[in-house]
């Protein structure tokens, strides 16, 4: 079976040998602040919807996920959506998320997952979200991707959103030069764009000081404050409303403006 297509392959001893190195990093490294962990149940499973910063290191899915288990325990499972270019790397790695509940991102295998009772983990905006400019850290952006919310209706789960602040800052993303490498593809330039992952940021990062591209990197230490927010209920669920485009657009928007608003509060309060 090809990597990330089975629930089978999350391992939770693996993960308790992994707690020690992430309470170090959680305690001294990024020294997490973190609240509003109330808002998740106890026994229902939910969409845990969430910002995504911090370029390759994703130091914001780390310490939220040592939060999670150190709460609720490794055999609660929660299973993440990784974008299905990541599954392309050495398979090493790919044996890696897949051991931490990494599965593809793919309406299939989110709805698999929600089936068995487990929560399921999904970060909308991707490379466009975790490699936006440093400017935009307080912004939310999902880039317009609603599958998320689609899921939420089908499946009737309420969504649970997640923020942080400080996570943004462990590289300094300077811009996107994506528009100006399509131009001279088109000129006739070898491609180094593929249509699954559409930025070439440029950043400030360890260790490479300046790099170009969505290259791993060190995050610099910086304090990170993680907030879980109190779960969206929307008023109708089901396949039909799924399916009303004009809902799901409302959907997205309500979700969209809730997380802002926390998010903006957070940055206030930092």
């Amino acid at each position: 079976m090809k990597p990330g297509w089975s629930l089978e392959k999350r391992e939770p001893q693996f993960i308790d040998q992994l707690m020690p190195y992430l309470e170090w990093f959680y305690r001294y490294y990024f020294r997490v602040t973190t609240d509003g962990w109330h808002h998740i149940p106890q026994e229902e499973k939910v969409l845990l919807v969430s910002t995504h910063n911090g370029g390759l290191a994703f130091p914001d899915l780390w310490m939220m996920m040592y939060d999670w288990c150190r709460r609720f325990g490794t055999r609660r499972p929660v299973y993440g959506l990784m974008h299905p270019s990541a599954w392309q790397v050495e398979s090493q790695l790919t044996n890696l998320f897949s051991k931490i509940g990494a599965i593809q991102a793919n309406p299939y295998m989110a709805k698999a997952a929600l089936d068995s009772g487990a929560s399921v983990l999904v970060y909308p905006g991707a490379a466009q979200e975790l490699f936006r400019h440093y400017t935009l850290g307080d912004r939310v952006d999902f880039a317009g991707r609603k599958g998320f919310i689609k899921l939420a209706l089908r499946e009737k789960v309420p969504i649970v959103p997640l923020i942080s602040r400080g996570a943004h800052e462990t590289l300094i993303v300077l811009g996107d030069c994506s528009e100006i490498v399509k131009q001279l593809q088109e000129w006739g330039m070898p491609k180094i764009l593929n249509n699954q992952i559409d930025i070439l940021p440029i950043y400030l990062g360890l260790p490479w000081g300046l790099a170009v591209g969505a290259v791993p990197n060190i995050p610099f230490p910086t304090p990170i404050h993680t907030r879980v927010c109190e779960p969206i209920l929307f008023e109708h669920y089901g396949r039909e409303a799924a399916l009303d485009r004009d809902y799901v657009d409302a959907c997205y928007q309500l979700v969209i403006s809730r997380m802002q608003q926390q998010l903006t509060l957070l940055f206030q309060q930092s």
